[in-house]
């Protein structure tokens, strides 16, 4: 590994990229001819590519297509002019969801160190990436590995992403990872029920950038009776949050209970609940900060290693 070697953190979701420093949508569209603008434009391999507008669908997994390549060299991109750079050696610091880690760490990893050194342009700057490294962390730890030390005996990390809820049990400082469960019902699965809803009722859908908007600022801009129907969306999904960890045996007024994810802010805006046993971690990049600080670490102890 280079002695110049950084950590750089990204949280792939299926809804949002996620660095220590920016947030976008996870969503790319080839431009077939050179573009007139190049804000959010990445050129890689002689072809231009939009980043963002609007997310890409689900599918069964990240690396069936390119797709999810080309949002990871824009998110380095992003990152990296933050930093004032253009050429890095880069330890990539990535997640997935505990209960597939086994299953789908190794096709990760061959995916996004594809090409060791990378050479492309975003928003017309160059950029040339070696990847030295990908490491992969569970979702949900990455969120709260640098407080795991000061937990109780027992801890439940419920991490609410776009697709999945990631239900974590830390016992004595360790995940215990027989009784970790992901779920199929992230903030998506939400929002389209609201529009479903807001079809049956009203015959117009919302866009989902207004119902994300709500979620985490409030309704002032958006009219009723629309602001009615999601309002009452957002609860049942609490609720349904709620049922689902209470179905595996968790007394909800006794467990210690922190949320994390993007939907977080549902659970405390509209989970209808007030005990000194839950807690939230708002920050959308939490997952993307504890990664890359996990990363660093790894980058640190090999430094050590050849002193």
């Amino acid at each position: 590994m280079d002695r110049n070697t950084i950590a750089i953190g990204i949280d792939h979701g299926w809804a949002n990229m996620k660095t220590v420093h920016t947030v976008f949508t996870s969503g790319v569209k080839e431009i077939t001819t050179e573009p007139a603008l190049f804000s959010n434009v990445l050129e890689y391999r002689g072809k231009y590519y939009k980043i963002g507008g609007s997310r890409l669908e689900v599918k069964k997994n990240k690396v069936s297509d390119d797709n999810y390549y080309l949002l990871t060299l824009a998110a380095l991109a992003k990152e990296l002019k933050g930093r004032g750079q253009k050429n890095a050696h880069v330890l990539l610091a990535v997640g997935l969801p505990l209960t597939r880690f086994g299953d789908e760490k190794k096709d990760f990893i061959s995916y996004l160190s594809r090409d060791r050194e990378v050479v492309f342009r975003f928003e017309k700057v160059q950029y040339r990436i070696v990847i030295e490294r990908v490491s992969v962390y569970p979702q949900c730890y990455g969120a709260v590995a640098d407080m795991i030390s000061s937990f109780p005996v027992k801890q439940l990390v419920v991490d609410i992403g776009s697709w999945t809820v990631d239900i974590m049990p830390i016992m004595e400082h360790e995940p215990d990872e027989s009784a970790c469960v992901t779920q199929p019902h992230g903030m998506i699965t939400c929002i389209r029920q609201i529009n479903k809803e807001c079809v049956r009722q009203l015959n117009e859908e919302v866009d989902e950038a207004v119902i994300r908007q709500m979620m985490i600022k409030g309704s002032d801009d958006i009219p009723e009776p629309y602001t009615s129907i999601i309002e009452n969306e957002f609860r049942k999904y609490a609720q349904k949050i709620y049922l689902g960890i209470r179905e595996l045996g968790y007394n909800m007024s006794l467990t210690p209970v922190i949320f994390v994810g993007g939907g977080a802010v549902i659970m405390k805006r509209f989970g209808g609940v007030e005990q000194g046993n839950i807690r939230y971690i708002e920050d959308i990049c939490a997952n993307a900060k504890g990664y890359e600080s996990l990363g660093s670490s790894y980058v640190a102890m090999a430094a050590k290693k050849r002193a």
